[in-house]
């Protein structure tokens, strides 16, 4: 199996490698994919050493898989010339996300739903991925009606010169100014640009991405999407209104009982889920368990997970095993 990696050179893509090779991935051969800038440059995988090609190379060598994380107007521009050879792609850009003919997949919630036709197929958002793996499991049980979430997301979520700039501000320089302003000792409630309605991309990002992928339009979603000076892992607060009540016992034992997740619910303890522990983790971690007074059938959760491996790489390590379980690649 020939599997290409496009944006091979950056740092989701990196973690892709690394996510491959852990899981022992059954390619038989690696093609790492840059920019021409980056063409020649080595990237490393399971101890061997693999030159950088052009996307026109990499499509002569008929990949069986393509998993890109290259940014969405490379994604559209590439994925249909690599899905015309019949070549699978896994991308991690918004470009395909509400595409009404293409699946956005987190494969414990809806991987079911893809079908061998489905050649393009889209990695959901890093923060919407995290929450609907504790939502899934609420909704089958109690049906959700509405979710407020805020986010603190770390800066890695921006990329490599994001996490420099933080590194530098912290040691008294300036950065790159990746950020309007500075991120260490700050926060900045904004990720993205800003649309017409007053929220961010990012904010709509997660409110229409959590209705595709839950398979349902009911679903009520508002959010504010915050980055913090944390280098990995993104944490949520989310306040969840349900159609029926619940037992906050039942709700811990139900999520406890979902493949990926982790609850860490110990407020006795101070045990509570945090970015430092999910790092280097493929789980979401869940805490904070408990009922909303305010109004009925209403929880608040904490969710934390590495946002470069579940919310992004893993993810989309995790498709391609599902289409090579299913014996499509």
């Amino acid at each position: 199996m020939r599997v290409a990696v496009v944006g091979a050179t950056g740092l989701v893509g990196s973690t892709m490698l690394q996510i491959l090779a852990e899981r022992n991935f059954p390619l038989t051969e690696l093609i790492p994919v840059a920019s021409e800038n980056s063409v020649g440059k080595k990237v490393s995988y399971k101890g061997k050493e693999y030159s950088v090609v052009s996307a026109d190379t990499a499509i002569a060598m008929k990949p069986q898989l393509a998993i890109f994380s290259a940014g969405g107007s490379i994604s559209l521009e590439l994925a249909p010339k690599f899905a015309a050879i019949g070549c699978y792609i896994v991308d991690n850009s918004s470009a395909w996300r509400m595409d009404p003919s293409k699946k956005l997949i987190v494969p414990e919630v809806n991987g079911n739903a893809l079908t061998k036709d489905d050649l393009i197929i889209a990695n959901p958002n890093c923060s919407t991925i995290q929450m609907v793996m504790v939502l899934k499991p609420l909704h089958d049980n109690y049906g959700i009606k509405r979710v407020v979430v805020s986010t603190y997301q770390s800066v890695s979520g921006t990329g490599q010169k994001a996490v420099q700039e933080l590194m530098d501000e912290r040691a008294g320089g300036k950065g790159f100014g990746v950020y309007p302003y500075p991120i260490d000792l700050n926060v900045i409630p904004q990720i993205d640009v800003f649309q017409d309605n007053g929220y961010t991309k990012e904010e709509m990002k997660m409110v229409l991405e959590t209705c595709k992928i839950m398979g349902d339009d009911n679903i009520k979603v508002t959010a504010t999407t915050v980055r913090v000076p944390v280098t990995g892992g993104h944490s949520e607060s989310v306040n969840i209104e349900m159609t029926k009540d619940f037992n906050e016992k039942d709700v811990r034992e139900i999520l406890s009982n979902t493949s990926g997740v982790v609850v860490v619910d110990n407020p006795a303890a101070k045990a509570y889920p945090m970015p430092l522990d999910a790092a280097g983790k493929d789980e979401v971690f869940v805490g904070r368990i408990r009922r909303d007074y305010s109004q009925p059938n209403t929880l608040n959760c904490w969710i934390v997970a590495d946002n470069l491996r579940k919310g992004a790489a893993t993810n989309a390590v995790q498709i391609a095993k599902y289409l090579h379980n299913q014996g499509w690649i």
